[in-house]
């Protein structure tokens, strides 16, 4: 890891703390073009209802208005966790050239854990991948909010079994 690295991702997890302080799972990103974000994007699936409202296909699509190109050559992704494999493909497909990842995700992660769509030689882009920057604050941020979110459904269910009596 580089003093870079964790500086841009110090920046992702500053988005990643948007999305909790809104109650969506904290995930962030900020896309890097020639040493400046271009873009930041956070988490807003609840509070948008919207199943493509993932924190990198934000970032995704304002860095390609600022550019003004579907192509992102030449930028480097900074996200604190492992993508999708919805986002993994539209990182492929953007042509963007590293991903930088906070924490993997063993459940849904495909960028090494289940699978890794960003490096399959199958495709016509492979995408440069480095993994653990700054990984104990970006799992400990995940590990609290659902710890949250668990504790705030049992006292939901407290609430609601009071109420019938």
């Amino acid at each position: 890891m580089t003093d870079t690295d964790a500086k841009y991702m110090k920046e992702a997890i500053r988005q990643a703390k948007k999305a909790y302080a809104i109650g969506e799972v904290p995930i962030g990103c900020v896309i890097v073009r020639d040493g400046k974000i271009i873009s930041r994007g956070y988490n807003r699936r609840t509070i948008d209802k919207n199943t493509l409202a993932h924190a990198e296909l934000a970032a995704i699509k304002k860095a390609s208005k600022k550019l003004d190109d579907w192509r992102l050559e030449g930028c480097t992704m900074y996200v604190t966790l492992e993508p999708c494999q919805m986002c993994a493909g539209a990182l492929v497909q953007s042509r963007i050239d590293r991903v930088v990842v906070g924490c993997m995700n063993p459940k849904a992660g495909c960028a090494g854990s289940i699978l890794n769509l960003l490096q399959m030689p199958e495709f016509n882009h492979q995408v440069e991948l480095e993994t653990g920057v700054l990984e104990e604050e970006c799992s400990q941020m995940m590990k609290d909010f659902f710890r949250e979110l668990r504790e705030n459904k049992k006292l939901k269910k407290q609430g609601e079994n009071k109420n019938k009596k």
